[in-house]
């Protein structure tokens, strides 16, 4: 028997890591997209050495420049369906290994920025988008000072919009207070393994 696969989704800034860590702090294994893209684009990562076939600007130390790779994708529209056609398929096998070595769990979580956009909802039984208020969220967001407003006006644009992807989930958590997502977690592991 093979685990319950949730998917883990929300727009940038809504509390989806800290969602994620709370099925962690619960004992759930949790797969997370942007940790694998981070390994891939490591030194010794496997997407390494076919980016710089493609941009050989954006390796540096032998590994992936992220702001390199970032001010490329906006420079030019053709860079990130490439990107995309190397790093997908990299991460789609990282996932499998990782259903593989816990398909004897009662629930798993695939913590996935963009599951709706690359269509990996259809590999989940069931989504989770976690929510907050679009004054909330960008508040959160700018308050880390790792990005101006026209960098997070760029990803919203190639996010599915907040009102779209809740509309899609068959779970909708808002991540208001830490104490409403813990509760929203809790709540939902029992209501999915028992």
């Amino acid at each position: 028997m093979s685990p319950f696969c949730l998917g883990l989704t929300g727009s940038i800034g809504t509390g989806k890591s800290t969602t994620a860590q709370m099925f962690r702090d619960a004992g759930v294994s949790v797969w997370d997209a942007d940790a694998t893209v981070r390994a891939l684009y490591a030194k010794g990562g496997a997407a390494v050495e076919p980016l710089r076939q493609l941009f050989p600007a954006v390796i540096t130390a032998d590994e992936v420049d992220r702001s390199t790779l970032k001010s490329l994708i906006a420079s030019d529209e053709t860079v990130l369906a490439q990107l995309e056609a190397i790093v997908h398929p990299l991460t789609q096998s990282s996932r499998n290994v990782f259903l593989r070595a816990n398909a004897d769990a009662d629930l798993v979580v695939l913590d996935i920025p963009l599951l709706f956009e690359t269509g990996a909802d259809l590999d989940c039984d069931a989504v989770l988008v976690v929510t907050v208020a679009p004054e909330v969220q960008r508040a959160r967001v700018l308050a880390r000072g790792t990005m101006t407003e026209d960098q997070l006006d760029m990803i919203l644009a190639r996010q599915m919009p907040d009102a779209e992807k809740r509309i899609r989930a068959d779970f909708i958590l808002r991540c208001d207070t830490l104490e409403d997502t813990r509760a929203g977690v809790q709540n939902l592991i029992k209501r999915l393994t028992t």
